[in-house]
């Protein structure tokens, strides 16, 4: 979200917590070590107003009919002030704060008690304790990587509960839609203030922390890289894949639960948001392992960011398509559901290829076929904090000879089609798109950015041979 600057000679501002300053001050890549006024500016304007916008989104839907426009001019003209929508806003509920403290107990045992077995009877799947990525400071992590398994099981409960069990309705999650938005606020917060203060006072590893005096960066962007808690319980990869994306498929599930109470019917717009987003949700658990390699693990710290992102921003406006077919249930014309549906597959073949391609690349160290043809690369070399140096490869062929990031393009891809599955009377289903090409256009600039810095020269030498980003002979 915030623009991230890194100096060529980084400093820490707070030294007594990193041993070694020649250490430091070598290769280091991730978050920026020094702050600039734009980056602060970003930063203390998500702070202030990302909560406000979540909360704009649903109360829209709730009062509003999901009108992005109608709040606004109610106000301005007088017929309803802030206090008046405030009022109407439901509260946080004990019934709330149990299904929250429930559901998110019983992801934390799951990822915790329950190591993977899907990996030893399902082809191909790969699972069990695995190694991520090295750290700026040299450290290999290893992850019990089981989100796969924890998804299976979370779902055949809920199909279970609501074909035979009859312990709830598959609509708890829309009825209590608003309450649980307060209660997945205190833990986004709770979490990322408990993990600045370890930064400060415990961390796992002093030497993969990074400091730069100002409190709201800090906050923000996190300190710690890979927090964790005992052996296994690591921070970044339990938040970023459990309460928000297991979460993600159930809450579409719960709203076309609940269109099926108000209308009699689940409208084919809503069965394909439901089946183009749980191919997204089944495609992280399956190549989990695969993330550990991705830019939420090897390179952003875990703060607010990611800490609040996914307890809050994810799951409430990554689902905004399935909430608004709650209020305007669409039943699309055969050639729009088909040009949908073709859309969205076909980005997710590129975007899945497009990384299958890179793993391949890794996994073989390059002695594979890719488009029929043995892979040509750019040779780099990087060093981490202790000191190390390590050498790389950077693929030039496949996807990734079109473009630098296609896999991002893929992603905008399914993007744009969970929102043309809503029609074209709101705005609001069209939120995601916007914010997603926001978000993979900067992730895209702030990964060159770091990539620059780590690889120097040899990544100059990539950008000439692959000279695009995201849309060839565009951009």
């Amino acid at each position: 979200m915030a623009s991230k600057s890194q100096p060529s000679a980084p400093q820490t501002g707070n030294p007594g917590n990193i041993a070694n300053s020649k250490a430091a001050s070598q290769g280091q890549w991730g978050r920026a070590w020094e702050v600039d006024w734009f980056s602060l500016a970003s930063v203390i304007f998500l702070l202030l107003f990302a909560p406000l916008i979540v909360y704009y989104f649903i109360m829209a839907c709730d009062q509003y009919g999901c009108s992005l426009t109608a709040p606004v001019l109610n106000t301005v003209t007088g017929h309803a002030s802030l206090t008046d929508i405030w009022a109407k806003t439901p509260p946080v509920t004990m019934k709330a704060v149990q299904i929250y403290t429930l559901w998110v107990t019983f992801q934390v045992l799951l990822y915790m008690l329950l190591p993977d077995f899907c990996h030893k009877f399902v082809p191909r799947y790969v699972g069990g304790v695995q190694e991520g990525a090295v750290t700026p400071a040299g450290v290999v992590n290893k992850y019990e990587v089981n989100g796969l398994q924890a998804w299976l099981i979370t779902h055949l409960l809920w199909f279970a509960n609501s074909h035979f069990l009859f312990w709830f309705s598959p609509t708890i999650i829309f009825d209590n839609w608003i309450p649980l938005l307060w209660c997945a606020n205190v833990l986004g917060y709770a979490v990322s203030t408990f993990a600045m203060i370890k930064g400060y006072l415990f961390p796992t590893n002093a030497k993969d922390c990074k400091f730069t005096g100002n409190f709201f960066y800090n906050y923000m962007m996190g300190i710690e890289f890979n927090p964790r808690i005992g052996k296994w319980f690591d921070f970044k990869l339990f938040f970023n894949g459990r309460p928000g994306i297991v979460a993600w498929t159930l809450i579409n599930l719960s709203f076309a639960a609940k269109q099926q109470e108000l209308y009699g019917q689940v409208t084919n717009s809503m069965v394909l948001v439901n089946v183009l987003q749980a191919i997204y949700v089944l495609d992280f658990f399956w190549n989990e392992t695969w993330y550990l390699k991705t830019i939420d693990i090897c390179h952003d710290h875990f703060g607010w960011y990611l800490g609040w992102g996914d307890c809050v921003w994810l799951p409430y406006l990554y689902t905004l398509q399935g909430l608004y077919l709650v209020y305007h249930p669409v039943q699309l014309s055969t050639p729009h559901a088909v040009g949908v549906l073709v859309l969205g597959l076909l980005g997710y073949y590129i975007f899945r290829m497009a990384n299958h391609q890179k793993d391949l690349f890794r996994r073989t160290d390059g002695r594979c076929l890719i488009w029929g043809q043995k892979p040509k690369a750019i040779e780099c070399s990087y060093a981490s904090a202790d000191g190390q140096k390590h050498h790389s490869k950077l693929l030039v062929s496949g996807f990734w000879g079109v473009a630098r990031h296609l896999n991002y393009t893929g992603d905008l891809m399914g993007s744009l089609a969970y929102c043309l599955a809503c029609g074209g009377s709101h705005l609001l289903p069209y939120f995601y798109i916007i914010y997603m090409t926001i978000l993979l256009t900067h992730r895209c600039l702030r990964d060159e950015h770091r990539c620059a810095s780590k690889y120097g020269r040899d990544w100059a030498h990539y950008t000439a041979a692959v000279p695009y980003r995201l849309l060839p002979g565009i951009f």
